[in-house]
């Protein structure tokens, strides 16, 4: 049985920020192109795992008016250090991350999604658990904002995987850890 993959697959501006101060995502909207999901539904046919902060769950249920899309499709963990009962299809996690995807990895599935935000990626890549970084750079600079990498991680060499240019100026980084 082949080890099951915690990737990143997130969108970030030129610059490196995921959001605006304010959580703004409008500015996505760029490279928005009918028809174009830049390998999403490829890559949510790989994954049944979905983890994912309690700020980026808390914005995403308020820009879809209270649901949370991906508990429609994939087991849901919001990880955050205040206990919740499940609600929706999605469970809320405090305890250890390195614990909790040790526990995934050890039953049969397909791969674990990240979705951000940024505190739990450097969380995850303090304890080295990522996998892969799919990075969709975003032709847009906000100049501030919620980043991406915080920093505070040890430094953790990449291998390129095959990476994507769009017509829209969007570009798909691909990276795999050695």
């Amino acid at each position: 049985m082949s080890k099951r993959k915690l990737i990143v697959f997130i969108s970030m501006s030129l610059d490196g920020y995921i959001a605006t101060k304010d959580d703004d995502l409008s500015w996505l909207s760029v490279v928005e192109s009918e028809g174009e999901d830049y390998g999403y539904e490829d890559f949510n046919q790989t994954v049944d795992t979905y983890l994912v902060g309690r700020k980026t769950y808390d914005v995403v249920k308020k820009l879809t008016g209270g649901t949370f899309p991906p508990a429609q499709r994939h087991t849901c963990y919001v990880i955050t250090r205040h206990r919740h009962e499940p609600e929706n299809g999605v469970n809320f996690y405090t305890g250890k991350i390195e614990d909790l995807i040790a526990e995934i990895r050890k039953e049969k599935g397909k791969n674990i999604y990240c979705d951000g935000g940024g505190q739990i990626v450097t969380l995850l890549m303090q304890k080295n658990l990522i996998d892969e970084y799919k990075i969709a750079v975003i032709p847009v600079l906000l100049g501030d904002g919620k980043r991406l990498f915080h920093g505070g991680a040890p430094m953790i060499k990449l291998k390129p995987l095959p990476s994507k240019q769009y017509d829209s100026g969007l570009i798909m980084l691909n990276y795999a850890r050695k």
